[in-house]
């Protein structure tokens, strides 16, 4: 078998997103009890449940008109504190002994996201120095973010590898491998996260679905790399 080049997505593939959410919320919850004389942790908590009620879109709107301390001016402040923290992230244990198993094989990231987000992601984590290059898409621009196979292109250009010989791992099936599949990338779902019981069709779905990156071994992708 050819040595494989392993490239993976970021949030939830290789560590829990919602830690990342969590710790912002926490820089946030500080932010607004350093104004506003408020108590960091039940701020922090009210952000936590307001977002596991109704999602991420507006829950700074939210608990700011629930304190009345709703302006255009302070949402961009949370935002701004959130996007910007130094975020402290764990990788799922899978994640770490999988990159530990495979750490003399070509090791990449392709993550979308805004890209200092991203950048403080891939730091917090550890990987710029365990993975050969962070593609985080958006340096490139928009329309280079997945679905587009622009960094996985590069990835094989840098390799001199062909699309066959270049896995993906991700989550998100409505677009980390519809883009790449037609080209002869070789895909696999890991069933974690939002999107884990997420239905896809053909076009849509990884060649492979495994429920943690143990399961990603050397037979494994020698079977995945042959078929």
């Amino acid at each position: 078998m050819a040595t494989p080049v392993l490239v993976f997505d970021l949030d939830d593939t290789l560590y829990p997103e919602l830690t990342y959410v969590h710790s912002g919320f926490r820089a946030v919850a500080k932010m607004l009890a350093s104004r506003f004389a408020l108590p960091a942790d039940s701020l922090w908590q009210e952000l936590v449940a307001e977002e596991a009620a109704n999602g991420r879109g507006r829950v700074f709107n939210t608990i700011l008109e629930r304190h009345q301390l709703s302006s255009t001016r302070l949402v961009r402040a949370c935002l701004h504190t959130y996007r910007n923290h130094q975020p402290a992230l764990t990788l799922h244990p899978d994640a770490e002994r999988c990159l530990a198993r495979f750490a003399k094989v070509p090791l990449y990231l392709v993550t979308d996201g805004h890209k200092g987000v991203q950048a403080r992601k891939v730091a917090a984590l550890g990987l710029f120095e365990r993975v050969r290059h962070a593609f985080i898409t958006n340096r490139y621009g928009t329309a280079r973010a997945k679905p587009s196979p622009y960094c996985f292109e590069q990835i094989c250009a840098r390799e001199k590898a062909p699309p066959g010989q270049v896995v993906y791992i991700g989550d998100n099936p409505t677009k980390d491998f519809v883009g790449i599949k037609p080209l002869e990338f070789r895909t696999v779902r890991v069933l974690r996260g939002n999107y884990a019981h997420l239905p896809a069709d053909d076009a849509h779905e990884a060649h492979r679905r495994i429920l943690t990156l143990d399961e990603l071994t050397q037979p494994f992708l020698a079977d995945l790399l042959a078929g």
